[in-house]
């Protein structure tokens, strides 16, 4: 793998974040021909919890526009009922993403639980029934950054896992393209310890919908539940996410001293090729960017090939606060900087997909390219 500086491909792009806005609205054109989930034959656009940048996350119309436009797979975090269902959501404490707040029927319910060995408060899914999460509605996570997202909020119910997949078909046919799922699951050390085990209910709606490879992919941080997953015998591809600090739950609770740093190494990889097919790092785990605009590669991307693994880097997003220094377009954080550049540099290295709230400007950057 080369260590030199990648020169940076600027792309045509808008400064203000208004006409960014105006012009994402703009129809894109269809997809060519539907590839496999597990073998892209370009860089896939993985829609990160749906359109994150433009709708609320985990709601049918975030879901909806990333497939209007551009995204090749969607993404839902799973996270189970006290019935035991699998619903989408970031967290399963969703005071955050949902107005439970505002439900003067569910005020007891707001409680400390630890979750990952951290102290977390609020109202957490486990404790409501599927019918009760139903009479709750989505409001945008991160107000303070996408304010334009906040008309949305309370218009959407929670989905469950299910309605996600059947979203996923019918957009299929609209758009002539299969649409693949990218399910995550959340903390399911933390669940299984509870008696709500995520993979055998993932697995039965892979099953009921007779999803294959080019429909569904399964991602964690945790190996052991992608190896639940593998034992399944589902046949679809399995990827595993990789953290910048510290180690996998299921490891670090069982007294295994694995870092992400180590998964990372070849010999790493080559542990998780033996169980995945791709692996998720943070982007900036695989480039850098230098003052001068330019990208610094790591070596991650020639050694996950080397151990016949495929990239994804995760997470992509237009505003100045979440783009490297060079790439910022003003001293406000949440205007937009310039995000093209950021996606080119990535292209150019030979990532197989970005994992990113903006599928949008993402697939124009793929197609510029």
């Amino acid at each position: 793998m080369p260590t030199g500086r990648l020169p940076m491909r600027r792309l045509p792009m808008r400064r203000r974040s208004l006409l960014l806005a105006a012009a994402a609205t703009t129809a894109l054109p269809r997809a060519g021909a539907a590839h496999a989930a597990g073998r892209p034959r370009r860089p896939l656009v993985i829609g990160h919890r749906g359109a994150a940048g433009w709708r609320p996350e985990h709601t049918a119309a975030s879901y909806t526009y990333a497939v209007q436009t551009g995204a090749d797979w969607i993404e839902p975090d799973l996270v189970p009922t006290k019935d035991h269902v699998l619903v989408v959501r970031h967290e399963n404490e969703i005071s955050q993403t949902t107005d439970v707040a505002a439900h003067p029927e569910f005020a007891d319910r707001r409680t400390t639980k630890t979750v990952d060995g951290r102290a977390v408060t609020g109202w957490f899914t486990e404790d409501f029934t599927l019918a009760e999460l139903k009479t709750l509605r989505a409001v945008e996570r991160l107000p303070r950054v996408r304010d334009r997202n906040t008309v949305f909020d309370g218009r959407e119910e929670i989905l469950t896992f299910q309605e996600v997949v059947d979203l996923a078909r019918r957009l299929s046919k609209t758009y002539g393209r299969t649409v693949a799922v990218f399910p995550e699951t959340k903390h399911p050390t933390y669940f299984r310890s509870l008696g709500l085990p995520l993979e055998p209910e993932l697995a039965r709606i892979v099953r009921r919908g007779r999803l294959g490879p080019r429909e569904c992919v399964v991602q964690s941080f945790e190996p052991t539940s992608l190896r639940r997953i593998a034992e399944e015998g589902l046949g679809v591809p399995l990827w595993q996410a990789l953290g910048t600090t510290g180690g996998p739950y299921d490891l670090v609770s069982a007294g295994d001293p694995t870092t992400y740093d180590d998964m990372m190494t070849p010999a790493g990889l080559a542990r998780i090729a033996r169980y995945a097919d791709w692996i998720g790092p943070d982007k900036s785990s695989v480039l850098t960017v230098s003052a001068d605009g330019t990208g610094v590669p790591t070596p991650l991307v020639a050694d996950a090939r080397a151990a016949g693994l495929r990239i994804g880097p995760y997470t992509f997003r237009a505003e100045n606060q979440y783009l490297p220094a060079p790439l910022r377009r003003s001293a406000t954080a949440t205007d937009f900087g310039d995000a093209f550049a950021e996606y080119a540099l990535h292209y150019a290295l030979g990532v197989d997909a970005v994992v990113t709230d903006f599928p949008d400007l993402a697939r124009i950057a793929r197609d510029a390219g």
